[in-house]
């Protein structure tokens, strides 16, 4: 039996070492993304120099980027930026908040969950771009529309998440604890409520995609401000480099915003992990 410690005292770390050698490094990563990139964009620029990309449906890179550079010193994107930015952020927070109340509200009343998880459901399956245009005439043209469709994308999802893990709470768990005599508040603090924080944490990448997608699509449909305003205005005078300014744009944000949730994410699940 010692030999056979010794001997997987050996091997283990031998073993880990191979496992952590063909794992890449974060910069090795990030380099080839970048590389990847600028690959296509230098194979974009090419082709159109060379005749095989035609420039009026396409667009070059360096025309892309001579209009960025307008844009942002002289055209005012960065208000449009501004304004995207605040209602994705403002249509998440009021969704996931939302989304959260009303799953763990279906814990607490089963006639409720029985009456309302199927027209949340329904809700979920309708297409909400079918729904955006009605939404701007009711909420008009400004940042409440915008916001409205972002909350609407994102607070179904929530809801839907946050009843699942309600669901899985343990059933055996809640039963013992009504037997020892804890309240209904007591168990839904003390077992529910932490029991769904890990799923909520981990749906907010979910979430903040949706309601950019939300903002975005409201912006298209109607509005006096944002990036989709931008992109439908460049799309409609037939301006490709502009729309592409647009597109590149919103990436980068989207980008941005994942990055942050992400990390609050991490951070959630750490210190959920640390306090069990």
């Amino acid at each position: 039996m010692r030999e056979l410690g010794r001997l997987r005292s050996s091997v283990l770390p031998v073993v880990r070492r191979r496992r952590g050698a063909s794992e890449p490094s974060a910069w090795s990563v990030n380099l080839l993304r970048v590389g990847v990139v600028v690959a296509v964009l230098a194979g974009w620029e090419l082709g159109v120099r060379a005749g095989w990309i035609d420039a009026f449906f396409w667009s070059q890179p360096s025309r892309i980027w001579d209009t960025a550079v307008v844009a942002f010193t002289q055209g005012g994107i960065l208000a449009d930026v501004r304004f995207t930015f605040t209602s994705t952020v403002l249509g998440f927070v009021i969704g996931v908040t939302g989304g959260v109340v009303l799953g763990l509200s279906f814990w607490w009343s089963r006639r409720y969950a029985l009456v309302a998880e199927p027209l949340v459901i329904a809700f979920e399956a309708m297409p909400k771009l079918a729904l955006a245009p009605i939404v701007v005439l009711v909420l008009g043209l400004g940042m409440g529309s915008k916001v409205a469709m972002a909350t609407a994308l994102v607070i179904v999802i929530q809801t839907l998440n946050t009843y699942a893990a309600v669901r899985s709470v343990d059933k055996d768990l809640t039963t013992l604890l009504y037997s020892l005599g804890a309240s209904r508040w007591q168990v839904f603090r003390k077992v529910v409520v932490p029991s769904t924080l890990p799923w909520i944490a981990s749906s907010l990448r979910v979430g903040i995609g949706l309601a950019l997608t939300g903002a975005i699509v409201g912006e298209y449909i109607g509005s006096n401000a944002g990036l989709g305003r931008m992109i439908h205005y460049a799309g409609s005078t037939y301006d490709i480099a502009l729309i592409w300014v647009g597109v590149f744009t919103l990436a980068i944000l989207s980008m941005l915003l994942y990055v942050v949730v992400s990390g609050l994410e991490r951070r959630l699940l750490k210190g959920l992990a640390h306090t069990r």
